[in-house]
């Protein structure tokens, strides 16, 4: 959630702020050392790697965000949050790995950083590395889970996250279906909404949606991430210098860094964010084997694929990208159902020979299954559903009507189906027929232009169930 730290690591520098107001706003940085004294450390690769934690810092909130944005009960003093993130060392792409609170971690021989005690290495859940033995301990356990060398090391809490996302001005989220979290409070319609600071809190922490918990908490982190790049780099912040030292300084004002990320590190990194976009930055989960691994005195943990996961890793190590490789597409609008398993007739509801052939051939191009035989509407009053008593396909002997506007027709059962395909057809009139059945019945009408290009949120994600940030942000 507090990925908001890893924006401010590429953005610092990228605006053309000078070495000296760097310098100043690197003094507002808490520093910590998680390094100190570690040892048999993993071998350094090619890029640089970061460690994000974000922390329940809600011992921080003001009494009226804690109850606006449910932030109630005593902070756990333990990670929120944890992603690993790759900046590769042509400095053209991000990869964000988010390792899940709950995994399954043996962490090694060490002091309780509260009580002094010593422990052996045993198992806890990831999360809790942080409460035991603070930022080194998690630094330790991460390396020895992953095999990656972390080079810096970036911590920061719920009211950096809140201010920075307001600085900014908010972040766009877009959403296929209603979300509504009574835990968090979170309460948003389908379609695009324009979250604040709090707002956007309670959208990354939600984990009582569906039955996702937390793999689509991190999906919706990500997808967060990706809106709040497009922010910062679209909005113009980099170019004003003044707008730029408020946003940076918001960011780093809460923010705990190791000793060794500074001015020149931030210059450094800030380079990249030159010519930096949404697309430059991708995002995985870590492979999944058993989502509810028992632990005796822990309970359910979620157990790595050890073979994926060790893939994935070796893939950070050795500088290598971990989307697949795709050909260039327009960017899609999101749909709660994928178009291939919609099933679409076609009707010509105008006099305008081939344009049953045109919509098929658009729709079945953007993923829609079509049934690849159009037909023409017969002849009926504006507006009246067509049935099956169409003629052939497209035939200059029919006797189509005269569609002002593209009609879908739909089973009420197929609701859900048929707002997506709305989606694609902007502006197309849906009425439901009850008793139609499977299979979505589109009339092209007069106004018809174009299809608009979708995608559903399940998309494949590749091996590493991964994206890049501008197939999650909003188009």
């Amino acid at each position: 959630m507090r990925m908001v730290t890893g924006l401010s690591v590429l953005v610092l520098g990228a605006g053309g702020i000078g070495h000296a107001v760097v310098t100043d706003l690197e003094t507002g940085i808490d520093r910590v050392d998680p390094f100190k004294d570690m040892k048999n450390r993993p071998r350094a690769g090619n890029g640089t790697n970061l460690l994000l934690v974000g922390t329940d810092g809600r011992d921080r909130i003001t009494p009226e965000e804690r109850k606006l944005y449910r932030l109630g009960g005593a902070p756990c003093h333990c990670t929120d949050t944890i992603m690993l993130v790759h900046l590769s060392a042509d400095k053209e792409r991000a990869s964000v790995v988010s390792l899940p609170r709950d995994s399954y971690a043996e962490i090694p021989a060490h002091r309780d950083r509260t009580t002094g005690e010593q422990h052996t290495a045993h198992p806890v859940k990831l999360n809790a590395a942080y409460a035991e033995g603070g930022p080194g301990l998690t630094v330790r356990t991460v390396e020895h889970m992953t095999g990656v060398k972390i080079d810096h090391y970036l911590e920061v809490d719920f009211t950096s996250f809140m201010k920075t996302v307001d600085t900014l001005g908010g972040v766009k989220i877009c959403t296929t279906r209603p979300m509504k979290d009574p835990y968090t409070g979170l309460d948003l319609a389908a379609g695009t909404h324009e979250l604040n600071g709090g707002q956007a809190l309670q959208y990354v922490r939600s984990r009582h949606i569906d039955g996702a918990a937390d793999l689509g908490r991190m999906q919706r982190q990500q997808k967060f991430l990706a809106s709040l790049i497009e922010r910062a780099t679209g909005s113009g912040v980099l170019l004003n210098p003044v707008k730029f030292r408020d946003v940076a300084s918001t960011m780093l004002s809460s923010v705990r860094a190791d000793k060794d990320f500074g001015t020149e590190q931030m210059l450094e990194l800030g380079q990249a964010m030159r010519g930096f976009s949404p697309a430059s930055s991708e995002f995985a989960s870590v492979p999944m084997g058993n989502v509810s691994y028992p632990v005796k005195g822990i309970g359910s943990t979620v157990k790595w694929d050890e073979q994926k996961s060790e893939k994935l890793f070796r893939a950070l190590r050795e500088d290598e990208p971990l989307a697949p490789k795709r050909p260039a597409r327009p960017k899609a609008v999101e749909v709660d159902v994928d178009p291939q398993r919609i099933r679409v007739q076609v009707y010509n509801g105008t006099a305008r020979e081939g344009l049953g052939r045109k919509v098929d051939d658009a729709l079945h191009a953007t993923g829609f299954d079509t049934t690849r035989t159009p037909l023409n509407a017969p002849p009926t009053a504006p507006g009246t559903p067509p049935t099956a008593q169409g003629t052939a396909p497209d035939t200059p002997n029919a006797a189509p009507g005269d569609l002002k506007r593209t009609l879908i027709t739909y089973d009420p059962r197929w609701d859900r189906s048929a707002k997506s395909l709305a989606e694609a057809l902007p502006g197309a009139e849906l009425r439901a027929v009850a008793g139609q059945g499977a299979t979505l019945r589109v009339t092209a009408g007069a106004d018809f232009e174009k299809v608009r290009k979708v995608r559903a949120e399940e998309t494949d994600r590749g091996e590493f169930d991964t994206v890049t940030g501008d197939e999650v942000a909003c188009p």
